[in-house]
């Protein structure tokens, strides 16, 4: 909704992550229920699967502390005032969720994909994309000083111990694989475009975790890549964005449709796509893939914008 506009439904979602931040502070869950309550945990249900799977209902997420949350926030509260409709209280919030990065950056989390905890290199860039939006949108001039310090400390600290040999970001300090969430920090204005390790993650990325038009995750073993899991749309559209912000505009598009049109009869997307098969696979509907998507649209409508 922030790429697309100044719509209600980003003033909803701004008063809604203001009030967890709010409530919660550095314990910020990385999911609430749509009442603003805890997420039960996860349990299976006595029914058969599609295919051959279970049925799951809940989710363990409220136990994790995920640092790339406050990151998000950040965005999300900075693209509100951009479009000068952030209030008081979301500006308080603003300070809440840089209170939370400068005590918390250094901790391990369990990262965008809810695995084990590391100090993964997407969630710290993440924090400093937001820090640097932030800055630029809804801080005073000693607040922005500040902000963006922590921001380049974040990133110098991340560099010195999560650069692979090759150039590239690697997906944290002790795991040097490659990861679609390697991606994402240099389209929220981490580090720039066109900084040596985005171009260098970007075209490793691109060589080494995709096939046939679809994007994984990161590789799991020695398997190939779609006997370990299905593609990931969420990756494929990220990836668009990326190659969007890099000026590759008719690639950008060729992956937005490509995974765009992965979706089942009603027009919803589920998180895993088994590219042989033709099939969903994994939760369904999975709602961050519907954002990106939607995000996606917005912005490849026009030639990248820096926010």
């Amino acid at each position: 909704m922030a790429a697309a506009g100044p719509l209600p439904l980003l003033d909803q979602a701004v008063s809604f992550v203001s009030g967890r931040l709010h409530a919660d502070g550095p314990r910020l869950s990385p999911a609430y229920t749509v009442t603003g309550g805890r997420v039960p945990d996860q349990r299976r249900l006595d029914l058969p699967g599609y295919p051959g799977g279970f049925d799951l209902v809940g989710n363990w997420v409220s136990r994790q502390f995920q640092l790339d949350a406050f990151g998000e926030c950040l965005l999300l509260l900075a693209a509100a005032a951009r479009h000068d409709r952030l209030d008081s209280g979301g500006r308080q919030a603003a300070e809440i969720a840089v209170g939370a990065i400068a005590g918390r950056w250094a901790e391990a989390d369990a990262g965008i994909w809810e695995i084990d905890e590391q100090p993964w290199t997407h969630s710290r860039l993440t924090c400093a994309a937001g820090l640097r939006a932030a800055a630029r949108s809804c801080a005073s001039r000693s607040q922005a000083t500040e902000w963006s310090g922590l921001a380049d400390a974040i990133v110098a600290d991340t560099a010195k111990h999560a650069v692979h040999p090759s150039g590239r970001w690697q997906r944290s300090a002790t795991d040097g694989g490659l990861d679609a969430a390697l991606l994402l920090p240099p389209v929220r204005g981490a580090v720039p475009a066109d900084d040596p390790r985005t171009l260098e993650t970007l075209r490793a990325y691109t060589t080494e975790l995709t096939q046939d038009g679809y994007a994984y995750r990161f590789r799991h073993d020695d398997r190939p890549l779609q006997a370990a899991e299905g593609a990931f749309l969420l990756c494929g559209f990220v990836l668009a964005l990326a190659l969007h912000q890099q000026g590759q505009e008719v690639d950008a598009a060729r992956w937005f449709e490509r995974n765009r049109a992965a979706c089942g009869t009603p027009g919803l997307y589920a998180e895993e796509y088994d590219v042989s098969e033709r099939q969903l696979r994994g939760n369904l509907p999975q709602a961050f893939v519907h954002a990106l998507m939607l995000e996606c649209a917005a912005r490849l409508n026009s030639p990248w914008k820096p926010e």
